[in-house]
């Protein structure tokens, strides 16, 4: 199932991509409490397309692909990196990507979402895709100055979690293998990365598994699964397109800020 959020007017709906993508058959309810067709279908022309989580919890793991610890010039960590964005960096399909007025290299980073569907602590590996709604495309928008200001003393905030700095989308797929997906970025049409999930360190099982050791993943909890070699800076004007395959494609213009 392609599970998309959207909105007709002022009110809020989750659908069923149908009809060659071009038609929503609308729900009631939510993917975490439950589903419920209306036998209504809205053509995608007339709504306005939201991320497809509503102010999640977003969890991210640094340096997970070897290519990007390489380019990064750095060694593959003991434990593994994890950090946090806050709920209000979400941004949705087509949003835009806000510079900041003081930003001075501000980097993208293409990676594979996994939404959490149900509570989960203390999952094992071989159970964790009990405890996985689906998968979607992120881009872990981060500030490269700030960050490593930041990181210097043991840190990460704002570096990483400035509004607009985690766009998601445009769906989230329900049936869909993590394990070798192929996961490409664009910037004005550019190719700049190319892998494939195949190659993540930890794989989506063990991250899972290693969170709820520690802390309790909830419903709509998002990870972000780290990124591959490629990573580079985007300007004001700029449009940077997050492919993955079985998912589709998550296109957002850059803009600067507005003071």
């Amino acid at each position: 199932m392609r599970i998309i959020r959207y909105a007709v007017g002022s009110v809020r709906h989750y659908g069923e991509l149908v009809s060659g993508e071009s038609g929503i058959a609308r729900f009631e309810g939510d993917p975490f409490a439950g589903l419920s067709p209306t036998g209504h279908v809205d053509e995608i022309g007339d709504v306005t397309v939201l991320p497809p989580l509503e102010r999640p919890r977003i969890f991210g793991f640094a340096y997970n692909y070897a290519s990007h610890v390489d380019e990064t010039d750095r060694e593959v960590p003991e434990v593994p990196v994890c950090f946090m964005k806050p709920s209000t960096a979400v941004v949705g399909p087509g949003d835009a990507i806000v510079y900041p007025a003081d930003g001075e290299l501000i980097h993208f980073e293409g990676e594979l979402v996994v939404v959490i569907g149900k509570e989960a602590r203390h999952v094992k590996p071989s159970e964790a895709h009990e405890y996985i709604l689906g998968y979607t495309c992120g881009n872990d928008v981060s500030d490269r100055i700030v960050q490593r200001k930041e990181s210097a003393f043991g840190t990460l905030l704002i570096g990483k979690g400035q509004d607009t700095f985690a766009p998601l989308g445009p769906v989230i797929e329900t049936e869909l293998d993590p394990s070798a997906l192929s996961l490409t970025t664009r910037v004005n049409g550019v190719v700049t990365q190319s892998a494939s999930t195949a190659d993540l360190l930890l794989t989506v099982p063990d991250l899972v598994a290693y969170l709820s050791r520690y802390l309790t993943l909830l419903p709509g909890d998002a990870i972000m699964t780290g990124t591959p070699a490629g990573v580079g800076p985007i300007r004001p004007g700029d449009v940077v397109e997050v492919e993955i395959e079985g998912i589709g494609v998550l296109r957002n213009p850059v803009v600067a800020e507005s003071l």
